[in-house]
């Protein structure tokens, strides 16, 4: 492994409220940019943005993906369009916080799943595959 100390190449981080916040893509990410919207072994969280219901195998995951996604700056609508959230007109910096916070902690996505699960199952009841 080459390492350059040139601090050209540095991690792009986003100052919010005085913390600081690292947007460097996992490094075991396998994901590629096209990743299929089907789940692979190992992947238990979801991105539950709008339509888009990419999987990934960690919760970091699935915030590096959701604010360079949908939050970077060509791309941000300038409110959360994650699914059940409300839709605040938020500042990018904002956003990226708030997606941190209330939407991509473990526990959020996990909960996140199971609302999901129950919404697709509407009234009927559960096939027994």
């Amino acid at each position: 492994l080459f390492l350059q100390s040139t601090p050209a190449t540095s991690i792009p981080t986003v100052q919010v409220q005085g913390q600081q916040i690292n947007l460097q893509p996992p490094s075991y990410t396998a994901a590629s940019q096209h990743a299929e919207q089907t789940k692979k072994p190992g992947q238990n969280f979801m991105c539950l943005w709008q339509s888009c219901k990419k999987w990934f195998q960690t919760p970091s995951q699935v915030f590096y993906h959701a604010a360079t996604e949908h939050g970077g700056k060509d791309v941000y609508p300038g409110q959360c369009l994650w699914e059940g959230c409300e839709p605040f007109q938020r500042q990018r910096f904002s956003f990226i916080t708030h997606l941190q916070d209330k939407h991509c902690s473990r526990d959020a996505l996990l909960a996140g799943l199971k609302q999901d699960e129950h919404g697709q199952a509407g009234n009927q009841k559960p096939s027994n595959k």
